[in-house]
């Protein structure tokens, strides 16, 4: 079974790269975050030469997974960064990410997280409320630069057909500006002298299966800025879907650039892919620590949950589940379940898999986006360790150790 270019069954042992998956966990222990680093360069190349013939430049989305090596290897193959926070502009920087390069997104940043990106030379900022504009222009103002890039997000009233929970572009969205307030802001852009407001930022949500939306959002789009020469730079943001099952298809990018490239022409175009750089180049590690017979349904309870990969519970969303080795032929109608105390602690419901045993270890797949970056403590669980395999694909390497009870306690009084 090929899952995609790193990560696949040989004989009866799942491989990362050259890197059998079991051996590395006994090393490590779990649960543990493993992704391969070739695999995301892969997929940084593919979007990268996708969206060549619009000369679009890429900031990969931290919020999608900020693990250290992760983003030092997307900096060192030329890609920005897309913030969503201070931390994650912390992060950016500290794996060698120029701040020029960095765009800080989001749409509750504080007066004090602006103030510092602005003294930190931060690139671009997208900006969702008008009083942004205010604390961008004073930070400005009082460091003496010139003018800070700013772009206005823009809401266009449609409808992504995807999950609720990661559409973002509807009317009752918490996220971006109506087309009247960014048509005022830009009419009285003379009252922020150290702005150069000069892009527009349209995401309307992620895992966009059709292009439909996207093609609405930025003709609207296009019907917005056209009065205004002044803007030079369309933020496409990201939203490009991924396969959480190996057999699943998704839609051609090529087919997408095509439709949209025509409206495109003659501005500077940014991307903010995060999800599909990193999710399929990441996997959860698992170990078996119950079998369990109860009204008739068989129960894995594991030693991951939703406080290492909280998608299942937060959008009922389905992951792939691979044992390690495959030495059992045998299917059975499943439910595996994690430790914490939640009915909604629950990774797989009545899913076809094979028959496990006790001490029995198995890979939750596409994990590598919106797993450890959205993990927590609930149960007053440690963290996993993540590790990552080096991009010749033959060797791994710690990038994060697994948390400790002290480190849980640490910043307790």
């Amino acid at each position: 079974m090929v899952f995609n270019s790193s990560i696949r069954v040989v004989d009866t042992r799942l491989m990362i790269d050259d890197l059998p998956v079991d051996a590395i966990a006994r090393e490590l222990e779990t649960p543990l975050y493993l992704y391969s680093l070739k695999r995301i360069q892969e997929n940084y190349r593919r979007l990268k030469a996708a969206f060549e013939s619009v000369g679009a430049r890429i900031h990969y989305s931290a919020k999608a997974n900020s693990n250290a090596a992760i983003l030092r290897t997307l900096v060192d193959e030329g890609a920005g960064i897309d913030a969503v926070s201070g931390g994650e502009i912390a992060r950016a920087l500290h794996a060698g990410a120029a701040a020029q390069d960095i765009v800080f997104a989001g749409v509750g940043k504080t007066a004090a997280e602006i103030a510092s990106a602005v003294e930190r030379g931060v690139g671009w900022f997208n900006v969702e409320n008008e009083l942004e504009l205010q604390y961008i222009n004073e930070a400005a103002s009082s460091i003496g630069r010139e003018k800070a890039q700013v772009a206005l997000r823009f809401n266009p009233e449609v409808s992504a057909n995807t999950h609720p929970h990661i559409s973002t572009g509807h009317g009752g969205a918490k996220f971006g500006l109506t087309a009247g307030a960014i048509g005022d802001a830009l009419e009285q852009s003379e009252r922020f002298p150290c702005l150069s407001v000069c892009g527009i930022h349209v995401h309307i949500g992620s895992q966009l299966a059709d292009s439909a939306a996207t093609v609405q959002a930025l003709a609207k789009t296009k019907q917005l800025i056209i009065p205004y020469p002044e803007i030079h730079t369309i933020n496409l943001g990201g939203g490009f879907p991924v396969a959480y099952r190996h057999d699943q298809p998704i839609p051609s990018l090529e087919n997408l650039v095509n439709r949209i490239a025509p409206h495109l022409h003659g501005y500077q175009v940014l991307l903010e892919p995060g999800r599909a750089i990193v999710a399929d180049a990441g996997i959860l590690v698992a170990t078996v620590l119950y079998v369990k017979e109860l009204a008739g349904k068989t129960f894995y309870i594991v030693d991951a949950s939703m406080t290492e990969l909280i998608r299942p519970a937060l959008y009922g969303a389905q992951h792939e589940i691979v044992p390690l080795v495959q030495s059992n032929d045998e299917r059975v109608l499943a439910q595996v379940v994690g430790p914490v105390c939640e009915s909604t602690d629950v990774l797989a419901i009545d899913r076809e898999m094979a028959r496990l045993q006790v001490g029995d270890q198995v890979a939750i797949m596409t994990a590598g986006a919106y797993g450890m970056a959205m993990a927590s403590n609930y149960n007053s669980r440690a963290r996993p360790a993540e590790a990552v395999v080096a991009v010749a694909g033959d060797s791994w390497s710690l990038s994060r150790r697994r948390e400790t009870i002290e480190d849980l306690l640490r910043l307790e009084a």
